[in-house]
């Protein structure tokens, strides 16, 4: 199973949406897909109409008390798709977590010789704390959602750094798949400007496709559905169709083949 994790320490970039969409299309493709749900606020569980009764097992089961996989993965209405929900007692995960041996290894302990999915997400939280490190550690690469705003090039950096330490002390073969420009206006002349900045900096690490602002990406969660399934013929779902076209393009030939 090829892991993903989808991470930036800033709120408020598309992260959620990117997980949620790029994982439906992923499943549309025919790829057994598993999207794993990190951040405490539960939004990935939210948006892909996952209800608190349908919880009773969550990534927090998952890192904290070692509960198999299998036992924490729900179904949801997209077919080839399948989730583990976070609840809100994943908060407390970070100051559990600090005593316990091996505890940035730990999704990658769950996620070992898993192979009823081809493809993983993990959709992290904001910020660079044990939830965030423990996917990193588990994944086989980083995709990283970057808000064409002003301080955007300040928060990759420190990410960044993060990704190179992490190499360092825990997972040697993390590597970054690419960066996917979001909530890009193109009325707004700043965005063009962050854009151009990004890719002098990044090169070809940036994926070619953006993702737009658009009413039907924020509208999509409120009705438990990824915006590909709520309307797919809107400019964001068709930039999240041909993002994970792109994707695919970056994964080796024995990946592709998948």
């Amino acid at each position: 199973m090829l892991t993903i994790a989808i991470a930036n320490q800033k709120g408020g970039v598309g992260k959620t949406t990117t997980a949620i969409n790029i994982a439906t299309a992923m499943a549309a493709t025919g790829w057994r897909t598993l999207l794993i749900d990190l951040d405490p606020q539960g939004n990935a569980s939210t948006g892909m109409g996952v209800t608190a009764a349908d919880r009773d097992m969550s990534s927090y089961d998952l890192l904290v008390d070692s509960v198999p996989l299998k036992e924490a993965i729900v179904g949801t209405s997209i077919p080839g798709l399948d989730i583990v929900p976070a609840t809100v007692d994943l908060s407390g995960a970070e100051v559990e977590l600090v005593s316990v041996e091996e505890r940035t290894a730990r999704l990658r302990s769950a996620l070992a010789n898993h192979t009823e999915h081809d493809i993983c997400f993990v959709d992290c939280p904001p910020s660079l704390g044990l939830l965030t490190l423990n996917a990193l550690c588990a994944a086989d690469t980083l995709l990283v959602p970057l808000q064409c705003e002003f301080f955007a090039l300040e928060g990759l950096s420190q990410l960044l750094q993060t990704v190179e330490k992490v190499r360092q002390l825990f997972n040697p073969s993390l590597d970054i798949i690419g960066v996917a420009l979001t909530m890009y206006d193109r009325r707004n002349r700043l965005t063009d400007q962050v854009s151009d900045d990004v890719r002098d900096c990044l090169g070809q690490l940036v994926f070619e496709t953006v993702i737009p602002r658009n009413v039907r990406l924020s509208e999509a969660p409120s009705h438990g559905l990824p915006a590909l399934v709520y309307d797919h013929s809107c400019v964001g779902s068709r930039a999240y169709i041909a993002l994970a076209r792109e994707l695919i393009g970056r994964f080796p030939d024995e990946r592709q083949a998948a």
